[in-house]
Order: C-alpha cells, then structure tokens, then sequence
C-alpha cells in the first residue's frame, strides 16, 4: 500500500503535484464519458430488448457520474500546497472522496438487493417477468468487456499516481461490470431456461450486491481510519523506530505517534540526547534522523521532533524509553 502512494513513473522518477492531478483527471474524464455512453446504450438496450435488469444496470452507469465528479474535482484540491488554514496540505480531501465512493458502492448495492428481493418474491408468487431478448443480450456482454477495460485502466493509474480515490473509483467501474454480470445471467437463464428460471436474474443481482457491499467496505475502511487519524501500520512505524534508535547520537526515544494526511505521513515523536553536547549537536542529530526517515518513507513525509536530554532511562529493544 505504501508504494501505492508513492508517486513514481515509469522510469522510476517521482511524479509532481501537477502531474499526478493530470493523470487523474485524464483516467477520470475517460472514464466519466464511457459511462456516458454506456449509460445511455444500457437503457435503451433495456427499453428495446425488453429487460429491467438492463435498465436498472443503464442507470447504475449513470451512477458513475457523480463518483466521477467527485474525483476530478476532489483529487485537485487534495494536491494543493499548505496554507495558513491547513497547514499539513489538503491530503485529507481525497481521503473524504474515498470515503464517498465507499458510501456510493454501497448505497447502490443496498438498491439492488432490495429490488432483487422484490422482483424475486415477485415470481414465486406467480407474476410472470419479461423474456429479454438478444439485444439486451448483447449489451451485457459489452458492458462487461469495457467496464472490465475500464477498471484495469483506472486501477492502473490510481496506483501509479498513489491515489486511494482513483483506485476507489476503480473499483465502482468493477462493480458495475458485475453487476452487468448478474444480468447477462438472468438474461440468459430468462431467454434459454424458461419463464420459470426468470427469476435468476434478481437472484443473481442480490448476490453481486454482497459483494459489491465488501468491496464498499475494503476500500472505505481505509479512509475512515485515516479520517480519525489511525496510526501507521506497525510494520511502517517498527520501520522507523529502528531508523530513529539507530542514528548515531539519539540515546532513546519516546512518545511517538504517527498518522496519514492523504498521500502524506505525518510522525512526532521526541528523542534524547547526550545532555552535554551543543544545540547545534543535539539540531544535528534531529536533522538527521528526519533526513534518514525521508530517505526511507519519502519527501512527502512529515516529522516533527522535539528534543530532550538523556537521563538514563532504561531502554526497551526497540530503543524506547518511558
């Protein structure tokens, strides 16, 4: 996940702001007009070929609209430099996009298990559905084929940009050729089965709606810890406490906390020193324990380090002290 959100191009160089928004907004836009156009081919394939499911999947690529929006517009601010007013940058705006998108997935997997239980209550107690026919068929079909594409492509480029809502927005393009799934099942099972296995088609849309309310849930865990400021995961911090201990000069350290602010890492803790030496030393000795950590976790990082005289307190195997 920390490679996710390093901000590397092919070539092994680091992105700047303006190129990661770029990217974004490109694989965002490119995504925002193929549901467009699905969307609109969806519903009238549904109208045509005589299938609510293709309809109700018409407007699920619709959905797709407002997560699209979300992105272009989120993702730009969440690059802006800190200000007076936030001072640690704008990270945490994408993080809230994320969490949208998490809520959206799962919004729109609650609407289709409800609709898949009314329409499969429907049929068992006798109300006859529509016999799609191969228009609709066909249709399915495609929006799988590209929505799948689609996914692959913005996933591809969420993780080279190190972008949570990207790669978030993936994944509602996924959910959609799921859920395009799910009808080229019950269209299929409506059109060779019989007017008895029709109802296979909401069946099969309640149980892609699960999924997609897991999926909903993988994706939106993660902002929500970072919106209340979880620490780091413990391999990243035992990472730094064995930089921060083994930095010639720090005697011990303690009070470390750590969280993230978008794309950034942000770690306080303070470190004691021989109490003999300069300010200047002991500013030293700080400097490079936050150049080594930069070395390690990247520019983007965020260290705050206060120091303190060493007074012989025992010292844990991480080199903490109380």
């Amino acid at each position: 996940m920390d490679k996710e959100r390093d901000n590397i191009n092919r070539n092994g160089g680091r992105l700047s702001d303006e190129e990661v928004v770029r990217v974004a907004r490109h694989v965002t836009w490119v995504g925002f007009w193929v549901n467009a156009f699905l969307g609109v081919l969806k519903i009238l394939a549904g109208i045509f070929g005589r299938s609510q499911a293709m309809i109700a999947d018409g407007v699920h690529s619709f959905s797709d609209f407002v997560t699209d929006i979300i992105v272009i517009v989120f993702v730009g601010v969440s690059r802006r430099k800190a200000n007076e007013t936030y001072q640690y940058g704008h990270g945490k705006y994408e993080t809230f996009a994320t969490m949208l998108l998490a809520f959206v997935l799962a919004a729109v997997a609650v609407v289709f298990f409800i609709d898949g239980a009314e329409k499969s209550w429907q049929a068992l107690h006798g109300v006859e559905l529509p016999r799609p026919t191969w228009l609709a068929l066909t249709m399915a079909v495609s929006s799988i084929v590209v929505k799948e594409w689609l996914y692959r492509y913005t996933r591809r480029a969420g993780e080279r940009i190190g972008s949570s809502a990207v790669i978030a927005n993936a994944w509602h393009h996924r959910s959609d050729a799921l859920s395009s799934l799910a009808t080229l099942a019950g269209i299929g099972g409506a059109m060779y089965l019989g007017e008895h296995w029709r109802v296979l088609d909401p069946l099969a849309a309640m149980l892609v709606s699960v999924f997609i309310i897991v999926v909903s849930v993988k994706i939106g865990k993660p902002a929500v810890q970072e919106l209340l400021e979880v620490s780091l995961p413990a391999d990243i911090c035992r990472g730094m406490w064995d930089i921060i201990a083994h930095t010639e000069g720090v005697k011990a350290f303690h009070h470390f906390a750590s969280r993230r602010n978008g794309n950034r890492m942000i770690v306080d803790f303070h470190i004691k020193v021989d109490s003999d030496i300069t300010v200047e030393g002991a500013h030293h000795i700080a400097s490079d324990v936050e150049r080594r950590l930069r070395e390690r976790y990247g520019d983007e990082i965020i260290v705050n380090i206060h120091i303190e005289p060493y007074a012989g307190q025992p010292v844990d195997g991480y080199g903490m002290c109380r």
